[in-house]
């Protein structure tokens, strides 16, 4: 088991009530696949250096999370620079 820590960056116009609903999906996906999320920091929003898709902001969350990425293709995904 591998310890990671992974930076997400959620779109500003989510509201709280959708915000922590895409945060516990997304902690649901790596948790179904045995991984263990240890901590959670919220970053809050934040200004980009530059525009992405044409937003200026985001909501920044990182994890904390130990998982065996190559038991599992979605862990694996989650790994994987875009």
């Amino acid at each position: 088991m591998g310890k990671y820590e992974i930076m997400y960056i959620l779109t500003a116009s989510l509201d709280d009530e959708a915000r922590k609903a895409e945060i516990e999906k997304l902690h649901g996906i790596l948790t179904a696949q045995k991984a263990q999320v240890k901590e959670v920091k919220e970053w809050g929003l934040r200004d980009f250096a530059y525009p992405m898709k044409k937003q200026t902001k985001g909501y920044y969350v990182v994890i904390k999370v130990t998982a065996d990425y190559r038991r599992s293709p979605r862990i694996r995904s989650f790994s994987q620079t875009r």
